[in-house]
Protein backbone atom coordinates (compact mmCIF):
# COMPACT_ATOMS: atom_id res chain seq x y z
CA UNK A 1 0.00 0.00 0.00
CA UNK A 2 1.43 3.54 -0.98
CA UNK A 3 2.65 5.30 2.60
CA UNK A 4 0.11 8.32 2.18
CA UNK A 5 -2.90 6.03 0.55
CA UNK A 6 -5.24 7.01 3.80
CA UNK A 7 -4.65 11.06 3.84
CA UNK A 8 -4.60 11.17 -0.46
CA UNK A 9 -8.43 9.40 0.36
CA UNK A 10 -9.35 12.01 3.34
CA UNK A 11 -7.68 14.81 1.41
CA UNK A 12 -9.79 13.93 -1.57
CA UNK A 13 -12.94 13.37 0.78
CA UNK A 14 -12.39 17.21 1.89
CA UNK A 15 -13.57 18.13 -1.01
CA UNK A 16 -16.83 15.83 -2.05
CA UNK A 17 -19.44 14.80 -0.53
CA UNK A 18 -19.57 11.22 -1.57
CA UNK A 19 -16.99 8.98 -3.70
CA UNK A 20 -17.15 5.21 -4.52
CA UNK A 21 -13.75 3.13 -3.97
CA UNK A 22 -14.12 1.76 -7.37
CA UNK A 23 -13.35 6.01 -8.48
CA UNK A 24 -10.85 6.60 -6.42
CA UNK A 25 -8.96 3.26 -8.07
CA UNK A 26 -9.51 4.70 -11.22
CA UNK A 27 -8.29 8.12 -10.00
CA UNK A 28 -5.15 6.99 -8.15
CA UNK A 29 -4.43 4.58 -10.97
CA UNK A 30 -3.95 1.65 -7.43
CA UNK A 31 -5.45 -1.61 -7.28
CA UNK A 32 -8.97 -1.53 -5.73
CA UNK A 33 -8.26 -3.62 -3.01
CA UNK A 34 -5.27 -1.15 -2.13
CA UNK A 35 -7.82 1.02 -1.68
CA UNK A 36 -9.73 -1.85 0.55
CA UNK A 37 -7.03 -1.76 2.81
CA UNK A 38 -6.63 1.89 3.16
CA UNK A 39 -10.34 2.29 4.01
CA UNK A 40 -9.83 -0.57 6.54
CA UNK A 41 -6.98 1.47 8.05
CA UNK A 42 -8.39 4.42 8.56
CA UNK A 43 -11.92 2.87 10.09
CA UNK A 44 -9.37 1.41 12.92
CA UNK A 45 -8.97 5.26 13.86
CA UNK A 46 -12.17 6.15 14.67
CA UNK A 47 -15.28 7.61 12.82
CA UNK A 48 -13.44 9.20 10.47
CA UNK A 49 -15.67 8.42 7.40
CA UNK A 50 -18.75 6.61 6.53
CA UNK A 51 -18.54 3.50 4.18
CA UNK A 52 -21.40 1.92 2.71
CA UNK A 53 -21.34 -1.33 1.47
CA UNK A 54 -22.17 -1.75 -2.93
CA UNK A 55 -22.15 -5.19 -4.14
CA UNK A 56 -22.21 -4.66 -8.46
CA UNK A 57 -22.65 -7.93 -10.15
CA UNK A 58 -21.09 -8.21 -13.71
CA UNK A 59 -20.23 -11.04 -16.56
CA UNK A 60 -16.85 -11.42 -17.37
CA UNK A 61 -15.55 -14.34 -19.85
CA UNK A 62 -14.12 -16.93 -18.50
CA UNK A 63 -10.27 -18.20 -20.24
CA UNK A 64 -12.29 -20.48 -22.71
CA UNK A 65 -14.85 -17.52 -23.51
CA UNK A 66 -11.72 -15.52 -24.21
CA UNK A 67 -10.47 -18.32 -26.63
CA UNK A 68 -13.85 -18.79 -28.19
CA UNK A 69 -14.23 -14.64 -28.62
CA UNK A 70 -10.31 -14.71 -30.50
CA UNK A 71 -10.99 -17.97 -32.66
CA UNK A 72 -14.34 -18.29 -33.41
CA UNK A 73 -17.06 -20.40 -31.50
CA UNK A 74 -16.72 -24.63 -31.54
CA UNK A 75 -19.75 -25.36 -34.09
CA UNK A 76 -18.64 -22.22 -36.75
CA UNK A 77 -14.72 -23.83 -36.13
CA UNK A 78 -16.39 -27.00 -36.96
CA UNK A 79 -18.43 -26.11 -39.41
CA UNK A 80 -15.39 -24.68 -41.40
CA UNK A 81 -13.86 -27.59 -41.45
CA UNK A 82 -16.79 -29.50 -42.91
CA UNK A 83 -16.27 -29.90 -46.97
CA UNK A 84 -18.59 -29.43 -49.47
CA UNK A 85 -18.52 -33.56 -50.85
CA UNK A 86 -18.77 -34.06 -46.99
CA UNK A 87 -16.84 -35.70 -44.62
CA UNK A 88 -16.67 -39.44 -42.24
CA UNK A 89 -17.84 -38.99 -38.55
CA UNK A 90 -15.25 -40.54 -37.00
CA UNK A 91 -12.87 -38.53 -39.19
CA UNK A 92 -14.75 -35.30 -38.41
CA UNK A 93 -14.74 -36.02 -34.64
CA UNK A 94 -10.75 -35.82 -34.83
CA UNK A 95 -10.51 -32.86 -36.06
CA UNK A 96 -9.97 -30.91 -32.61
CA UNK A 97 -10.69 -30.71 -29.22
CA UNK A 98 -13.32 -29.20 -29.06
CA UNK A 99 -15.13 -30.93 -32.19
CA UNK A 100 -17.67 -33.15 -30.11
CA UNK A 101 -19.46 -30.34 -28.62
CA UNK A 102 -19.07 -28.20 -31.83
CA UNK A 103 -20.72 -30.61 -33.43
CA UNK A 104 -23.34 -30.81 -31.25
CA UNK A 105 -24.17 -27.34 -31.16
CA UNK A 106 -23.83 -27.35 -34.85
CA UNK A 107 -26.35 -29.87 -35.65
CA UNK A 108 -28.62 -28.39 -33.22
CA UNK A 109 -28.85 -25.02 -35.03
CA UNK A 110 -29.23 -26.83 -38.39
CA UNK A 111 -25.68 -25.98 -39.86
CA UNK A 112 -24.79 -30.08 -40.83
CA UNK A 113 -26.77 -33.15 -41.46
CA UNK A 114 -25.65 -37.07 -41.67
CA UNK A 115 -26.13 -38.21 -44.94
CA UNK A 116 -26.74 -41.91 -44.13
CA UNK A 117 -27.64 -42.62 -47.97
CA UNK A 118 -24.02 -43.07 -48.46
CA UNK A 119 -21.68 -45.31 -46.96
CA UNK A 120 -20.09 -44.80 -44.93
CA UNK A 121 -22.34 -42.30 -43.61
CA UNK A 122 -21.22 -38.39 -44.57
CA UNK A 123 -21.35 -35.16 -42.38
CA UNK A 124 -22.40 -32.32 -44.68
CA UNK A 125 -23.35 -29.13 -44.75
CA UNK A 126 -26.81 -27.85 -44.80
CA UNK A 127 -26.80 -24.06 -45.35
CA UNK A 128 -23.96 -22.16 -47.42
CA UNK A 129 -23.54 -19.38 -44.71
CA UNK A 130 -23.59 -19.35 -41.00
CA UNK A 131 -23.10 -16.37 -38.83
CA UNK A 132 -21.22 -16.94 -35.60
CA UNK A 133 -23.65 -15.38 -33.50
CA UNK A 134 -21.27 -16.86 -30.32
CA UNK A 135 -18.22 -14.98 -30.85
CA UNK A 136 -20.30 -11.92 -31.93
CA UNK A 137 -21.81 -12.26 -28.29
CA UNK A 138 -18.41 -12.61 -26.85
CA UNK A 139 -17.07 -9.66 -28.00
CA UNK A 140 -20.53 -7.42 -26.88
CA UNK A 141 -19.45 -8.15 -23.47
CA UNK A 142 -15.78 -7.59 -23.64
CA UNK A 143 -16.88 -3.90 -24.70
CA UNK A 144 -19.01 -4.06 -21.32
CA UNK A 145 -22.23 -4.18 -23.21
CA UNK A 146 -24.57 -6.86 -21.60
CA UNK A 147 -27.83 -6.32 -22.90
CA UNK A 148 -27.91 -9.96 -24.01
CA UNK A 149 -31.08 -11.68 -23.46
CA UNK A 150 -31.30 -13.82 -19.78
CA UNK A 151 -31.85 -17.07 -21.58
CA UNK A 152 -28.36 -16.43 -23.85
CA UNK A 153 -26.25 -15.43 -20.43
CA UNK A 154 -27.55 -18.56 -19.21
CA UNK A 155 -26.45 -20.62 -22.21
CA UNK A 156 -23.08 -19.18 -22.44
CA UNK A 157 -22.95 -19.43 -18.74
CA UNK A 158 -23.92 -23.48 -19.15
CA UNK A 159 -20.83 -23.69 -21.65
CA UNK A 160 -18.74 -21.94 -19.15
CA UNK A 161 -17.66 -18.75 -21.78
CA UNK A 162 -18.80 -16.48 -18.90
CA UNK A 163 -19.17 -16.24 -15.28
CA UNK A 164 -20.83 -13.85 -12.98
CA UNK A 165 -18.25 -11.82 -10.23
CA UNK A 166 -19.50 -9.74 -7.58
CA UNK A 167 -17.48 -6.90 -6.76
CA UNK A 168 -17.62 -5.60 -3.73
CA UNK A 169 -17.14 -1.58 -3.17
CA UNK A 170 -18.11 0.85 -0.78
CA UNK A 171 -19.15 4.57 -1.03
CA UNK A 172 -17.29 6.83 0.86
CA UNK A 173 -18.71 9.77 2.82
CA UNK A 174 -17.40 12.08 5.96
CA UNK A 175 -17.89 10.51 9.86
CA UNK A 176 -18.57 12.55 12.95
CA UNK A 177 -14.57 12.87 13.58
CA UNK A 178 -13.88 13.64 9.93
CA UNK A 179 -10.32 14.87 9.49
CA UNK A 180 -7.53 14.71 6.44
CA UNK A 181 -4.88 13.53 8.52
CA UNK A 182 -4.58 10.25 10.79
CA UNK A 183 -3.46 10.30 14.26
CA UNK A 184 -1.36 7.58 15.75
CA UNK A 185 -3.76 5.29 18.20
CA UNK A 186 -1.69 4.66 21.55
CA UNK A 187 -2.12 0.79 22.26
CA UNK A 188 -0.76 0.87 25.92
CA UNK A 189 -1.88 2.71 28.76
CA UNK A 190 1.17 4.05 30.93
CA UNK A 191 1.64 5.37 34.68
CA UNK A 192 2.66 9.01 32.71
CA UNK A 193 -0.44 9.20 30.93
CA UNK A 194 -2.72 8.40 33.80
CA UNK A 195 0.12 10.79 36.37
CA UNK A 196 -0.10 13.75 33.56
CA UNK A 197 -3.60 13.56 32.46
CA UNK A 198 -2.18 13.33 28.92
CA UNK A 199 -4.58 10.27 28.34
CA UNK A 200 -7.66 12.33 28.30
CA UNK A 201 -6.31 13.71 25.16
CA UNK A 202 -5.38 10.41 23.34
CA UNK A 203 -6.87 8.19 21.31
CA UNK A 204 -6.57 4.39 21.72
CA UNK A 205 -7.00 1.58 19.75
CA UNK A 206 -9.88 -0.44 20.53
CA UNK A 207 -9.44 -3.90 21.94
CA UNK A 208 -11.20 -6.79 19.63
CA UNK A 209 -12.13 -9.12 21.87
CA UNK A 210 -13.31 -11.48 19.36
CA UNK A 211 -9.78 -12.18 17.63
CA UNK A 212 -8.46 -15.47 18.85
CA UNK A 213 -5.27 -15.89 20.46
CA UNK A 214 -2.11 -17.78 19.76
CA UNK A 215 -3.10 -21.36 19.72
CA UNK A 216 -1.06 -23.37 22.35
CA UNK A 217 1.14 -26.12 22.11
CA UNK A 218 0.18 -29.25 22.45
CA UNK A 219 1.79 -33.33 22.13
CA UNK A 220 0.74 -35.17 19.11
CA UNK A 221 -0.89 -39.23 19.42
CA UNK A 222 1.77 -40.68 16.99
CA UNK A 223 0.52 -42.36 13.97
CA UNK A 224 1.40 -46.14 15.59
CA UNK A 225 -0.33 -44.85 18.93
CA UNK A 226 -3.09 -44.06 16.78
CA UNK A 227 -3.72 -47.68 14.54
CA UNK A 228 -2.55 -49.51 18.02
CA UNK A 229 -5.38 -48.07 18.94
CA UNK A 230 -7.85 -48.82 16.40
CA UNK A 231 -6.36 -52.61 16.51
CA UNK A 232 -6.78 -52.46 20.31
CA UNK A 233 -10.69 -51.68 20.05
CA UNK A 234 -10.97 -54.55 17.69
CA UNK A 235 -9.36 -56.53 19.71
CA UNK A 236 -11.73 -55.93 22.74
CA UNK A 237 -14.74 -55.77 20.63
CA UNK A 238 -14.25 -59.65 19.79
CA UNK A 239 -14.16 -60.35 23.13
CA UNK A 240 -10.28 -60.50 23.90
CA UNK A 241 -8.78 -60.13 27.00
CA UNK A 242 -5.34 -57.93 26.92
CA UNK A 243 -2.20 -59.96 28.25
CA UNK A 244 0.37 -58.09 30.29
CA UNK A 245 3.56 -57.78 28.49
CA UNK A 246 5.71 -55.20 30.46
CA UNK A 247 8.45 -57.76 30.62
CA UNK A 248 11.16 -56.75 27.89
CA UNK A 249 13.46 -59.20 29.08
CA UNK A 250 12.77 -62.91 28.58
CA UNK A 251 15.02 -66.03 29.61
CA UNK A 252 15.32 -68.07 26.53
CA UNK A 253 13.01 -70.68 28.17
CA UNK A 254 10.31 -68.92 27.83
CA UNK A 255 11.09 -67.05 24.67
CA UNK A 256 12.43 -69.88 22.96
CA UNK A 257 12.21 -73.60 24.94
CA UNK A 258 8.86 -73.06 26.32
CA UNK A 259 7.50 -72.81 22.50
CA UNK A 260 9.25 -76.08 21.31
CA UNK A 261 12.28 -74.19 19.36
CA UNK A 262 15.34 -76.27 19.42
CA UNK A 263 18.43 -75.14 21.17
CA UNK A 264 20.41 -75.55 17.99
CA UNK A 265 17.76 -73.51 15.84
CA UNK A 266 19.22 -70.23 13.85
CA UNK A 267 16.83 -67.52 15.44
CA UNK A 268 18.87 -68.40 18.34
CA UNK A 269 21.96 -67.28 17.34
CA UNK A 270 23.59 -63.78 18.19
CA UNK A 271 23.22 -62.63 14.78
CA UNK A 272 19.30 -63.40 15.11
CA UNK A 273 18.74 -62.61 18.85
CA UNK A 274 20.22 -59.72 21.69
CA UNK A 275 21.08 -61.62 24.63
CA UNK A 276 21.84 -59.35 27.66
CA UNK A 277 25.37 -59.54 29.45
CA UNK A 278 23.72 -58.23 32.89
CA UNK A 279 22.44 -59.95 34.24
CA UNK A 280 23.29 -62.99 31.89
CA UNK A 281 20.72 -65.42 32.89
CA UNK A 282 18.02 -66.38 34.95
CA UNK A 283 17.44 -69.00 37.70
CA UNK A 284 13.50 -69.14 38.50
CA UNK A 285 11.97 -71.76 36.82
CA UNK A 286 8.69 -74.13 37.51
CA UNK A 287 11.04 -77.15 37.71
CA UNK A 288 8.29 -80.20 36.73
CA UNK A 289 7.46 -78.00 34.00
CA UNK A 290 11.12 -77.05 32.83
CA UNK A 291 11.40 -81.25 32.91
CA UNK A 292 8.61 -82.00 30.60
CA UNK A 293 9.90 -79.53 28.21
CA UNK A 294 13.48 -81.18 28.53
CA UNK A 295 11.54 -84.34 28.29
CA UNK A 296 9.89 -83.23 25.25
CA UNK A 297 12.95 -81.99 23.67
CA UNK A 298 15.33 -84.58 24.07
CA UNK A 299 13.29 -88.14 23.84
CA UNK A 300 10.38 -86.55 22.83
CA UNK A 301 6.93 -87.52 24.34
CA UNK A 302 2.84 -87.22 23.85
CA UNK A 303 2.93 -88.26 20.63
CA UNK A 304 5.99 -86.79 19.44
CA UNK A 305 9.64 -88.16 18.76
CA UNK A 306 10.93 -84.86 19.77
CA UNK A 307 14.62 -83.37 18.27
CA UNK A 308 16.28 -85.98 19.79
CA UNK A 309 19.75 -84.10 21.05
CA UNK A 310 20.84 -83.09 24.74
CA UNK A 311 19.33 -80.04 26.12
CA UNK A 312 21.10 -78.11 28.08
CA UNK A 313 19.66 -76.22 31.04
CA UNK A 314 22.74 -73.24 30.50
CA UNK A 315 21.07 -72.56 27.31
CA UNK A 316 17.59 -72.02 28.19
CA UNK A 317 19.16 -69.85 31.34
CA UNK A 318 20.36 -67.07 28.69
CA UNK A 319 18.96 -63.53 28.92
CA UNK A 320 17.42 -61.88 25.78
CA UNK A 321 15.72 -58.83 24.59
CA UNK A 322 12.52 -60.64 23.55
CA UNK A 323 11.91 -61.79 19.89
CA UNK A 324 8.39 -62.06 20.23
CA UNK A 325 5.19 -61.75 22.59
CA UNK A 326 4.46 -65.36 21.96
CA UNK A 327 6.26 -65.71 24.99
CA UNK A 328 4.34 -63.67 26.78
CA UNK A 329 1.43 -66.26 25.96
CA UNK A 330 3.32 -69.26 26.81
CA UNK A 331 3.74 -67.69 30.22
CA UNK A 332 -0.17 -67.03 30.44
CA UNK A 333 -1.22 -70.65 28.72
CA UNK A 334 1.31 -71.89 31.52
CA UNK A 335 -0.66 -69.89 34.21
CA UNK A 336 -4.55 -71.11 32.69
CA UNK A 337 -3.26 -74.94 32.60
CA UNK A 338 -2.41 -74.76 36.76
CA UNK A 339 -5.41 -72.43 38.04
CA UNK A 340 -6.83 -73.96 40.78
CA UNK A 341 -10.80 -73.76 39.21
CA UNK A 342 -9.14 -75.50 36.10
CA UNK A 343 -9.30 -75.25 32.50
CA UNK A 344 -11.59 -72.53 31.10
CA UNK A 345 -11.51 -71.32 27.52
CA UNK A 346 -9.85 -67.60 26.88
CA UNK A 347 -9.02 -65.52 24.23
CA UNK A 348 -6.06 -62.94 24.66
CA UNK A 349 -4.63 -60.65 22.67
CA UNK A 350 -1.35 -58.25 23.39
CA UNK A 351 0.38 -55.29 21.61
CA UNK A 352 3.73 -54.44 21.95
CA UNK A 353 7.54 -54.35 20.96
CA UNK A 354 9.59 -56.94 20.00
CA UNK A 355 13.61 -56.72 19.04
CA UNK A 356 15.40 -58.61 16.49
CA UNK A 357 19.03 -58.51 15.38
CA UNK A 358 17.90 -56.73 12.24
CA UNK A 359 19.78 -55.07 9.17
CA UNK A 360 18.00 -51.71 8.76
CA UNK A 361 16.63 -50.94 6.00
CA UNK A 362 13.91 -49.59 4.16
CA UNK A 363 11.09 -52.37 5.92
CA UNK A 364 13.09 -53.29 8.71
CA UNK A 365 14.04 -52.71 12.29
CA UNK A 366 16.05 -53.61 15.16
CA UNK A 367 12.99 -52.98 17.15
CA UNK A 368 9.64 -53.18 16.21
CA UNK A 369 5.62 -53.84 17.68
CA UNK A 370 3.83 -57.51 17.29
CA UNK A 371 0.26 -57.71 17.33
CA UNK A 372 -0.84 -61.19 18.91
CA UNK A 373 -3.98 -63.02 19.20
CA UNK A 374 -4.54 -66.05 21.20
CA UNK A 375 -7.71 -68.41 21.74
CA UNK A 376 -7.53 -71.43 23.43
CA UNK A 377 -10.86 -73.78 23.85
CA UNK A 378 -12.06 -77.51 23.08
CA UNK A 379 -11.59 -78.97 19.83
CA UNK A 380 -10.73 -75.85 17.91
CA UNK A 381 -9.66 -76.74 14.24
CA UNK A 382 -7.84 -74.78 11.68
CA UNK A 383 -11.43 -73.65 9.87
CA UNK A 384 -11.93 -71.80 13.75
CA UNK A 385 -8.95 -70.10 13.06
CA UNK A 386 -9.69 -69.06 9.67
CA UNK A 387 -12.89 -68.09 10.99
CA UNK A 388 -11.39 -65.85 13.51
CA UNK A 389 -9.06 -64.53 10.91
CA UNK A 390 -11.65 -63.58 8.33
CA UNK A 391 -13.56 -61.81 10.99
CA UNK A 392 -10.48 -59.71 12.44
CA UNK A 393 -9.00 -58.29 9.21
CA UNK A 394 -12.86 -58.13 8.18
CA UNK A 395 -13.53 -55.16 11.21
CA UNK A 396 -9.96 -53.75 9.59
CA UNK A 397 -12.18 -53.53 6.54
CA UNK A 398 -9.76 -55.69 4.56
CA UNK A 399 -12.14 -58.42 3.21
CA UNK A 400 -9.72 -60.20 0.58
CA UNK A 401 -7.54 -62.82 1.99
CA UNK A 402 -5.37 -65.83 1.00
CA UNK A 403 -3.79 -67.86 3.22
CA UNK A 404 -0.59 -70.25 2.57
CA UNK A 405 1.32 -73.39 4.37
CA UNK A 406 4.18 -72.33 6.18
CA UNK A 407 6.66 -73.27 8.66
CA UNK A 408 6.77 -72.90 12.56
CA UNK A 409 8.30 -74.74 15.06
CA UNK A 410 5.54 -74.25 17.49
CA UNK A 411 2.82 -74.64 14.84
CA UNK A 412 0.94 -77.12 12.68
CA UNK A 413 -0.48 -76.65 10.39
CA UNK A 414 1.00 -73.14 10.10
CA UNK A 415 -0.21 -70.28 7.38
CA UNK A 416 0.58 -67.25 6.01
CA UNK A 417 -1.51 -64.58 5.80
CA UNK A 418 -1.93 -62.63 2.93
CA UNK A 419 -4.54 -59.58 2.16
CA UNK A 420 -5.25 -58.07 -1.15
CA UNK A 421 -4.44 -54.31 -1.02
CA UNK A 422 -6.16 -52.00 -3.76
CA UNK A 423 -4.05 -49.49 -3.57
CA UNK A 424 -0.57 -51.62 -4.51
CA UNK A 425 -2.77 -53.56 -6.61
CA UNK A 426 -1.24 -56.73 -5.07
CA UNK A 427 -1.51 -59.29 -2.58
CA UNK A 428 0.94 -58.60 0.24
CA UNK A 429 1.69 -60.52 3.36
CA UNK A 430 0.50 -59.20 6.83
CA UNK A 431 1.15 -62.09 9.38
CA UNK A 432 1.63 -65.53 10.08
CA UNK A 433 -0.69 -67.70 12.00
CA UNK A 434 -0.86 -71.78 12.78
CA UNK A 435 -2.42 -73.83 15.67
CA UNK A 436 0.18 -74.95 18.77
CA UNK A 437 1.53 -77.91 18.54
CA UNK A 438 0.68 -80.76 21.57
CA UNK A 439 4.76 -80.63 22.45
CA UNK A 440 3.99 -76.83 23.24
CA UNK A 441 0.42 -77.21 25.23
CA UNK A 442 0.81 -80.45 26.87
CA UNK A 443 3.69 -80.42 29.03
CA UNK A 444 2.19 -77.36 30.29
CA UNK A 445 -0.68 -79.54 32.04
CA UNK A 446 -3.59 -78.45 29.38
CA UNK A 447 -6.15 -81.08 28.67
CA UNK A 448 -5.53 -83.48 25.58
CA UNK A 449 -8.51 -82.04 23.86
CA UNK A 450 -7.59 -78.25 24.66
CA UNK A 451 -6.51 -76.86 21.67
CA UNK A 452 -4.49 -73.56 20.89
CA UNK A 453 -5.09 -71.09 17.00
CA UNK A 454 -2.99 -68.22 17.22
CA UNK A 455 -1.67 -65.53 15.20
CA UNK A 456 0.48 -62.72 15.12
CA UNK A 457 0.56 -59.42 12.73
CA UNK A 458 3.41 -56.28 12.34
CA UNK A 459 2.14 -53.13 13.62
CA UNK A 460 4.22 -50.95 11.55
CA UNK A 461 3.25 -52.71 8.11
CA UNK A 462 -0.35 -51.39 8.22
CA UNK A 463 0.29 -47.88 9.91
CA UNK A 464 2.93 -47.47 6.90
CA UNK A 465 -0.18 -48.53 4.36
CA UNK A 466 -2.41 -46.17 6.10
CA UNK A 467 0.17 -42.85 5.90
CA UNK A 468 1.82 -43.60 3.03
CA UNK A 469 4.97 -44.31 4.35
CA UNK A 470 7.99 -46.13 2.15
CA UNK A 471 10.41 -46.16 4.77
CA UNK A 472 10.17 -47.65 8.16
CA UNK A 473 12.59 -45.26 9.36
CA UNK A 474 10.25 -42.32 8.57
CA UNK A 475 7.85 -44.13 10.77
CA UNK A 476 9.92 -44.97 13.99
CA UNK A 477 13.69 -44.00 15.20
CA UNK A 478 15.62 -40.57 15.44
CA UNK A 479 14.87 -39.76 12.18
CA UNK A 480 11.16 -39.53 12.62
CA UNK A 481 9.30 -35.97 11.28
CA UNK A 482 7.83 -34.14 13.87
CA UNK A 483 6.19 -32.42 11.47
CA UNK A 484 4.84 -35.36 10.05
CA UNK A 485 3.17 -36.56 13.77
CA UNK A 486 1.61 -33.43 14.17
CA UNK A 487 0.17 -32.70 10.41
CA UNK A 488 -0.75 -37.06 10.22
CA UNK A 489 -4.46 -37.54 9.91
CA UNK A 490 -6.46 -38.88 13.15
CA UNK A 491 -6.42 -42.77 11.91
CA UNK A 492 -9.81 -43.94 11.34
CA UNK A 493 -9.25 -47.87 9.48
CA UNK A 494 -12.75 -48.44 7.11
CA UNK A 495 -15.16 -50.62 9.03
Amino acid sequence: MHPDLTERILQHLEGTDKVSTIELATLFDVDHQKIVGALKSIEAHGDLLKAEVILVKSLELTEEGQAVMTNGSHEANLYGTVPLEGVPQDELMKSGPNAKIGYSKAMSLGWIFLDKSVSPPLVKRKVDKIEDTVKKSLEEISKNKTDLPPHVIKEFKKRKLLQEITTKSFILSKGAEFATTLTKLETDLTVDMLASGLWKDLKFKSYNFDALGAAPMRGHLHPLQKVRTEFRQIFLEMGFSEMPTNNYIESSFWNFDALFVPQQHPARDAQDTFFISNPAKSYKFPQEYMQRVQEVHSRGGYGSTGYVYDWKLEEAQRNTLRTHTTAVSARMLYKLANQAEGFRPVKYFSIDKVFRNETLDATHLAEFHQVEGVVADVGLTLGDLIGTLYEFFRKLGIEKLEFKPAYNPYTEPSMEIFCFHPGLNKWIEVGNSGVFRPELLLPMGLPENVNVIAWGLSLERPTMIKYGINNIRDLIGPKVDLKMVEEGPICRLDK
